[in-house]
């Protein structure tokens, strides 16, 4: 089952060197999810050939402009191309009223309809679950209120031992119980335990967006061992007061977070303007954690 982060913008506040604000499409087993939508978000979804109308929901982190200016547009841009779908929107109670004052005054009436959620950033919460895939969120601090988010896969089936299986002649319309661990009662009443006929299912993944933030450990508990974890690192350590100071997190300080949550993987990103260079970044963050990636545009990361 496909589970792969692709990442459309990776700048801070200031667009530079070709790097765009921040945004990321969540792949989930042919279900797209948009996390923050920075400006120019509709143009490299375009770039990277991610078709709009196939997202269904959408993440907002905060009412800082370089995770929202670009909202607007995309939500225009679906609505001029005859999106017909629900797109459930999560964010902010004060985005909905951005939202609706720039449709009212640009008279705007979308064809599409727009649910929102509005998202507490307060205490944390499960704010979408279906069979497969459960999203929580979890209180950053930063500048103003922000949230983190959490993408669980749920249960994973049993891999089936096809060769058993068909040595066996056991019908197809079996297979799915089995690889849910059931066992196989044949028509001599002998009974095949699903150990025999299936191994153990795969342990089931997680990828956990960490938004703007000051380094604090209110938040760890929500995101321990993430198989992929995305978190900002605005400035490289030499220049920690300046991150406390804007409430943002040094690399260094991504890789010990990495670290002490037993993350399987980290991912860099939000790079201040002040770096062409992004190795130094990488190096930092993998003086603590060996296993770290900087987040590069138009790359998919599997989770």
């Amino acid at each position: 089952m496909k589970f792969e982060v692709l990442i459309l913008g990776n700048s801070s506040a200031t667009p530079m060197f070709d790097r765009h604000p921040t945004s990321q499409v969540l792949n989930f087993n042919e279900q797209l999810f948009l996390i923050d939508c920075g400006e120019g978000t509709q143009m490299q979804l375009s770039r990277y050939g991610i078709k709009s109308n196939r997202i269904g929901h959408i993440f907002i982190s905060h009412l800082h402009g370089d995770h929202y200016l670009g909202l607007v547009g995309l939500l225009s841009s679906m609505h001029l191309v005859g999106r017909k779908s629900d797109l459930h929107l999560y964010g902010p109670a004060a985005l909905k009223e951005i939202l609706d004052l720039q449709f009212l005054h640009s008279e705007t009436v979308l064809r599409y309809n727009l649910v929102f959620h509005p998202i507490s950033p307060d205490a944390p919460g499960v704010i979408f679950e279906n069979r497969t895939l459960k999203v929580s969120t979890f209180p950053l601090k930063h500048r103003i209120a922000c949230t983190g988010f959490r993408f669980d896969e749920g249960p994973r089936a049993r891999t089936l031992l096809a060769d058993v299986v068909q040595a066996l002649n056991i019908p197809t319309v079996y297979y799915p119980v089995i690889k849910k661990g059931m066992d196989y009662v044949d028509e001599s009443g002998k009974v095949y335990a699903a150990d025999e006929l299936s191994l153990p299912a795969p342990l089931s993944r997680s990828y956990v967006y960490c938004s703007d933030t000051v380094r604090t450990a209110d938040y760890l508990p929500f995101v321990q061992k993430a198989n992929l974890m995305y978190h900002e690192s605005t400035f490289l350590h030499d220049m920690v007061d300046r991150a406390k100071e804007t409430f943002h997190t040094t690399a260094f300080e991504a890789g010990e977070i990495a670290k002490e949550t037993h993350a399987k993987k980290l991912l860099l990103g939000h790079y201040s303007a002040r770096y062409r260079d992004l190795q130094p970044l990488l190096e930092e963050a993998r003086s603590v954690f060996p296993n770290t990636e900087l987040s590069i545009e138009g790359t998919w990361f599997s989770v």
